[in-house]
């Protein structure tokens, strides 16, 4: 089996979804004892945040059509969140930044990496408010994961390298008509459009695991 997720590092939605997917997969990879391969791939909520990102109370106060309403969409995800044991602390978030730096950097994580590296830029952004549009944060982030050389990964991203695999992921997301993350491609054929429950996804793997009974799940 082979499932590609559609996410951006500043979406919550996306931190939930991912972490609903890895609980159902734990068990259903326990159940069937296959690993399924993962390709994630890059999604830009804003295309059009400058490349020094925005204040974040501004830039959500937009988004969301003023304060209260921003305030009422923080508060029903933080909860969302705690519900799946993860932590949401927006009020440490001073930037809403460019995200096409850390999609770029994904791009050169090896695969072993690469889990372990969303995963980090989750954690640091909503949980910390760390920049994730600043180089040496990302390259701080990069170290944290056992990711090697990151002096040389600077260098390729400071010369744009990678932004041929996020301008791909992009085209290929506007192709099967990805309008919003996270999105979740199954086998080619079967996808979830949102941050389902662990139920949905593990509902979803099932029916997988039954179309493919020789065991090529």
């Amino acid at each position: 089996m082979h499932i590609e997720i559609y996410s951006d590092y500043v979406c919550p939605w996306c931190r939930i979804g991912k972490k609903n997917l890895f609980d159902a997969l734990a068990d259903w990879t326990a159940e069937h004892g296959i690993q399924p391969t993962l390709t994630y791939r890059a999604f830009l909520l804003d295309p059009n945040v400058p490349e020094q990102g925005s204040p974040f109370q501004d830039w959500i106060s937009r988004k969301m059509g003023g304060t209260a309403p921003s305030e009422r969409a923080t508060a029903q995800v933080t909860q969302a969140a705690a519900a799946v044991g993860l932590s949401m602390h927006f009020d440490r978030i001073s930037i809403y930044p460019s995200t096409r730096l850390a999609h770029r950097m994904l791009a050169f994580t090896p695969k072993e990496h690469q889990s372990a590296t969303v995963n980090a830029l989750f954690k640091a952004y909503f949980e910390e408010g760390i920049d994730i549009g600043s180089i040496d944060h990302l390259m701080r982030i990069a170290d944290s994961v056992g990711l090697e050389d990151t002096d040389e990964l600077a260098s390729k991203l400071l010369l744009g390298d990678g932004e041929d695999a996020v301008a791909a992921d992009l085209q290929r997301a506007q192709r099967i008509g990805v309008t919003g993350v996270p999105f979740f491609v199954f086998d080619g054929k079967y996808a979830l459009s949102g941050a389902y429950p662990k139920e949905d996804f593990a509902a979803l793997l099932n029916r997988l695991a039954v179309d493919s009974p020789s065991g090529e799940a």
